[in-house]
């Protein structure tokens, strides 16, 4: 039984059982007062009426007539004469019934009114003559009783009324702070921490404060473990003087991009090396140097902030390198904003020195040594023609895609409403073999009779024609059919554009209520960017969707964990780490302190974590070693 309904039981046995009581002490004291009046009437009446008969002189018929007199009033249930032998001489009785008929019988049982006879002596002078006993109608006291009881009654329930509504307001002051602590406590399950307002009752008050204390001990330790993570990030991944991505990290970024199925399918690369380094240093001096480096480096990352999912890195000296996803990248960010961004740095700093770049666009499944000599390449021939120059290597592949946006419309339209959709099978292993889910990500047969592609290659389109809401939306009903089909743990991704539609989540629910069983063995994630940048979204989601049994994660993770600021009270169920960031743990030691930290803040705040893209069956070992619960990729089979 619930406290509350403890406090409503108390409060209703003590409300009652005092009611009860006034009301039996009330009707206790009115039947004892009652009594007493009847006695009291009873005896000056018989005084009054031996009086009367007194002054009869023993006349017997005069006697008679007397106490008839008085009888006919109805208020007698019996007046009686004796005789000094105390022989009845007459008697004269009534049945009180007719009179007490206003009253339950079954209240005159209960509450019986005793009338007391009076009795008094009848003389003649000095010559005793007899006795009379007079006894008043009780039915009268019966009926006043009863209406002092309905009043009584009435009112009592009145003041009851009136304690409930109080009683109502002071439970719910008591009610409000102790579901507020049960939500809390309930949400450190959930793996949600949250601080409530400390109520104004004291045990509650102390009960708050203990567990606010937990809550910001762990957020100070998860503080803590994030600083760390961060400062091992860096040391793993960063160029140490400007913090952009080293050679091996960018490299990586850009292997990952070009093998990423469900990427951005396109992009470009841009290679921008500032000519003469050591002539600089020996006209600067070190220390200058590294400090227009800095500048450089920062003015490249701060101009390609226009475009989402943007890989910046010092490959070594004054060579830099650029990354962007996606063909909108293409108009986002031109070489031109890189140039305008060092000349105004060069500018800035009164140095009188030059730069060339090269760029190259890129699709997936090209190969990183492809696009790497590709991008070479251009920056050969920049260098060739001389300071400032741009050359870029041929886009018209990467520009046929940014063309017929009505004409995708269309094919992704029809074949949605056809069903010409399937979803692929990844697994995901834990330690010990044993499958964990299977990564399930969409493939679309955009040309009837055509092949099913992959996101990569509808991926852009889908995102401007703002049908990616109607995509995922099935790709989960998919995934609960297929489940329902063979109850295999299934995950779907979803797109961080999805939940930008109001009604999506909506839906969703409307599914997963819809398949109660097979909910509970779906799996579902967003990307890590969408926790970084639409923060409340990905919390509202976990909060629809968890209760209902399914499980949310974040995708493509690692490098921007530290950054989302409230992941202790997201709500998520697992994460999984990108391929960028795995990849090489074998090999790199620093690579593998950030990954095992990285686990261990994760595990510390309950969740799961996954690596995704696994290429080289050297890391596995060690993955599990630093304490992943599962890997997917290449290398992983079923």
């Amino acid at each position: 039984m619930s406290l509350i309904r403890q406090i409503w039981l108390l409060l209703l046995g003590t409300l009652l059982l005092a009611f009860l009581g006034s009301f039996a002490v009330w009707m206790a004291s009115s039947q004892g007062y009652l009594e007493t009046q009847l006695r009291m009437k009873n005896a000056d009446n018989a005084q009054a009426l031996a009086l009367n008969l007194s002054q009869q002189k023993g006349d017997a018929t005069a006697m008679e007539l007397a106490v008839m007199a008085m009888f006919d009033t109805g208020y007698y249930q019996r007046i009686t004469l004796k005789d000094a032998t105390g022989k009845v001489v007459f008697n004269t009785e009534s049945d009180a019934g007719g009179q007490q008929s206003a009253v339950p019988v079954w209240f005159v049982n209960l509450m019986p009114v005793v009338s007391t006879p009076g009795v008094a002596q009848v003389s003649d002078g000095w010559r005793a003559v007899g006795a009379v006993e007079v006894v008043s109608h009780s039915a009268f006291a019966h009926a006043q009783l009863w209406e002092g009881a309905l009043k009584t009654a009435g009112w009592l329930a009145l003041l009851g009324g009136v304690s409930g509504v109080l009683a109502t307001f002071g439970v719910r002051g008591i009610r409000q702070p102790l579901e507020a602590t049960v939500g809390q406590a309930q949400a450190l399950m959930e793996r949600r921490f949250i601080t409530v307002k400390e109520p104004r009752v004291p045990e509650l008050a102390r009960l708050s404060q203990a567990m606010n204390g937990v809550v910001l001990r762990l957020k100070t330790l998860f503080d803590e473990q994030a600083t760390q993570v961060e400062m091992l990030r860096k040391q793993a991944h960063c160029d140490p003087l400007t913090g952009l991505s080293h050679r091996g990290h960018f490299m990586t970024q850009l292997a990952s991009a070009l093998e990423d199925d469900e990427g951005a399918g396109a992009g470009v690369l841009y290679f921008l090396r500032v000519s003469d380094l050591q002539g600089l240093n020996h006209t600067l001096g070190h220390m200058q140097t590294d400090a227009l480096l800095q500048k450089l480096g920062l003015a490249l990352k701060e101009a390609s902030q226009a475009s989402s999912g943007s890989s910046v890195g010092r490959l070594n000296g004054g060579d830099f390198a650029v990354c962007l996803r996606g063909v909108d990248a293409l108009r986002a960010v031109t070489p031109e904003v890189y140039v305008a961004a060092w000349q105004e740095v060069l500018r800035s700093e009164g140095v009188d020195a030059t730069f060339v770049l090269g760029g190259v666009t890129w699709k997936r499944s090209m190969s990183e040594p492809q696009v790497l000599a590709a991008a070479d390449s251009a920056l050969a021939r920049a260098e060739a023609r001389g300071p400032f120059s741009v050359e870029l290597g041929d886009t018209e592949e990467v520009s046929a895609m940014v063309m017929g946006e009505d004409a995708w419309r269309v094919s992704l339209t029809e074949a949605l409403s056809e069903r010409r959709v399937r979803l692929v099978a990844f697994p995901v292993m834990d330690r010990g073999g044993k499958l964990v889910h299977q990564e399930c990500p969409m493939r679309i047969q955009i040309e009837r009779q055509g092949s099913y592609e992959v996101a990569s290659t509808w991926l852009p389109m889908a995102l401007r024609t703002a049908l990616m809401s109607q995509i995922d939306e099935l790709a989960v009903k998919l995934a609960l059919e297929s489940i329902a089909r063979d109850q295999v743990p299934r995950g779907v991704n979803l797109s961080p554009a999805s939940l930008l539609d109001s009604g999506f989540v909506p839906r969703l629910r409307a599914l997963l209520l819809a398949a109660p069983k097979e909910s509970r063995l779906l799996w579902l994630e967003v990307a890590e960017s969408a926790a970084v940048e639409r923060f409340e979204l990905v919390r509202e989601l976990c909060k629809q969707l968890r209760p209902l049994g399914a499980r949310i994660g974040l995708e493509h993770a690692g490098e921007r964990l530290t950054r989302i600021e409230f992941l202790f009270e997201a709500g998520l169920d697992y994460v999984k780490l990108d391929a960028s960031v795995i990849q090489g743990v074998s090999r790199d030691a620093a690579r593998a302190a950030f990954v095992q930290a990285t686990v261990g803040m994760l595990h510390g705040l309950g969740l799961q974590v996954y690596a995704e893209g696994v290429s080289d069956a050297a890391d596995m070992p060690v993955l599990f070693q630093l304490g992943l619960d599962g890997l997917t990729g290449p290398v992983v089979k079923l």
